[in-house]
Formats: structure tokens, C-alpha cells, sequence
């Protein structure tokens, strides 16, 4: 599993994927936290990276389905699948090392992200005045999104051979799951019925619950039984080729 690991992260790093996923990331999550006007900390008045928070979740529904498309897709169209699969290597050790590898870069493009934390922190008036419960909860809250759209993304790798359907699907797959439920619980045949299990279904409610800065352990089996599932599924789609 190590092994694969770290062969998927010189795959990032020896070509552009990994520094353009990076710099991607970066360069639009410093525009809306610190240039645009109607969303930059300096405009808004508030000792708040809300903005950083609200964004990051949507650049990651673009982002992550790029950097995932290729894990089993090329694998796959290139022959080299059959070659990994008979190397003394389970398929779930091969899912797991291309899982971390991508979550690893996912952590990458995060941690760049805490200057905006002590740049907003000395900022402040008086300095320190934010609220850095609300904002370590958002960052745990960011990487539980991301994780459970690489779980997604390695998924939709491992269905097509086409790197663009892969890339296409996961985003769609995504955004269900972010956004989707949210709005279908709005609507009247679930509206003052089953609003809130439709609601709960969907990611953003446990997000906006993590980033108020508790910790609840019904969010936490929600994000990792939804990182289960997917790579249950993954395994299964190997297996199935198999058969």
C-alpha cells in the first residue's frame, strides 16, 4: 500500500496535476478571501475567513474530481491495471495508497491557507479577535469534504476508462451530495414531513454543523461511512472485473 502511495504522489508531482491543482486552489481561494470587493476580509469589516469556508467546498467539487480522474481511468485505458493487479498486492491496498495519495494533496492545498488564519488573527481589533473554535472546526470540516469527495472521485475513476466521464460523473456525484439533498428537502412533498432526514442525508449540514466548532459524533460516522461506502464500491467494481 505504501508503495502505491507514494507512486501515486511522484504521479502528482512529476507532472503538472499536483502544481496546477495547487496553484488552482490558491490563486481563487485568495481572490475571494482577500481581492474581490464584495466577498475580500479587508472590505467586510469582520475578523472572518467565512468566505474561505463558504468557497473552498464548491473549488473543491472542480478540483478534486481532476486530480482523482485519473486514478483508475488511466489504469485502466492504458493496460497497466492487469500488470498492478498481479504484483502481490490486494485490491484494497491499491484503493487505499491512490486514496491517501490524492487525500494527501488535498491536505497540500489546505495548509497553505492558515496564513489567511494569523493574517486575519493579527488583523483584528483588538489582534486575536476571531473566532478560532468556529475556524478549527471549518478546516476539520473542509478536510472531511474532501476526503469524501476523493473517496467519490476514485470511484467514478474505477466505472469508465474515459478520464473526462470519470472526471464529469464525479463532479455530478459530488455536487448531489453537497448541495442536492439540501434543496430537495425544500421541496413540498418533503417540506414539514421529511425535510430534515433528506437534509441530513446531504453533506452541507454536517459541514455547517462541524464549522460551528463542535465536534458531534454523528457527523463524524457521517463523513466516514460515506468515505466507507464509496471505497466498498470501488473494491467491488475491481473485483467485479475480475469475475
Amino acid at each position: 500500500m505504501f508503495a502505491i502511495y507514494l507512486k501515486e504522489l511522484n504521479a502528482f508531482f512529476s507532472s503538472l496535476i499536483g502544481y496546477l491543482a495547487l496553484g488552482v486552489f490558491l490563486l481563487v481561494m485568495g481572490l475571494f478571501v482577500w481581492i474581490f470587493p464584495d466577498t475580500g476580509v479587508l472590505d467586510y469589516g469582520f475578523a472572518s475567513l467565512d468566505m474561505l469556508f463558504v468557497t473552498a467546498p464548491w473549488v473543491f467539487m472542480f478540483l478534486i474530481p481532476a486530480i482523482t480522474m485519473r486514478s483508475f481511468s488511466e489504469e485502466l485505458s492504458g493496460g497497466t491495471f492487469e500488470l498492478l493487479a498481479t504484483r502481490p498486492l490486494k485490491d484494497a491496498e491499491i484503493i487505499i495508497g491512490k486514496y491517501l495519495a490524492a487525500l494527501t494533496l488535498v491536505l497540500f492545498s489546505l495548509l497553505p491557507t492558515s496564513i489567511y488564519y494569523f493574517s486575519v488573527y493579527l488583523l483584528g481589533a483588538p489582534a486575536g479577535n476571531i473566532d478560532s473554535g468556529a475556524t478549527t472546526g471549518s478546516y476539520i470540516g473542509l478536510l472531511l469534504i474532501g476526503s469524501t469527495f476523493v473517496s467519490i472521485g476514485i470511484f467514478t475513476s474505477s466505472v469508465t476508462r474515459n478520464q473526462i466521464v470519470a472526471f464529469v460523473l464525479a463532479m455530478f456525484v459530488c455536487y448531489i451530495f453537497f448541495d442536492a439533498f439540501e434543496r430537495l428537502s425544500k421541496l413540498d412533498i418533503f417540506y414539514a414531513r421529511v425535510d430534515d432526514i433528506v437534509e441530513q442525508t446531504g453533506i452541507n449540514a454536517h459541514y455547517t454543523s462541524i464549522s460551528r466548532g463542535v465536534l458531534d459524533t454523528r457527523d463524524l460516522v457521517y463523513f466516514i461511512s460515506l468515505n466507507a461506502i464509496f471505497i466498498r464500491l470501488t473494491h467491488l467494481v475491481l473485483q467485479s472485473r475480475k469475475w
